[in-house]
């Protein structure tokens, strides 16, 4: 499902592209911003991590 979800949006952007410069700078602007930076680490690791945790407890 991800799959298919990124497939249309990467489509969307490249079909229209002021939708492109618009993805880019807002995603610039997003990036440079340290805590927005940690929450996507947080997110990306959660499951990794409570994965590993809960393996331990078994």
């Amino acid at each position: 499902m991800m799959r298919i979800l990124f497939g249309v949006l990467l489509a969307l952007l490249v079909a229209v592209p002021p939708l492109f410069g618009l993805a880019v700078t807002i995603g610039t602007a997003l990036a440079t911003q340290p805590p927005v930076i940690a929450f996507a680490a947080g997110l990306y690791a959660w499951p990794r991590l409570a994965r590993r945790v809960r393996r331990w407890w078994k």
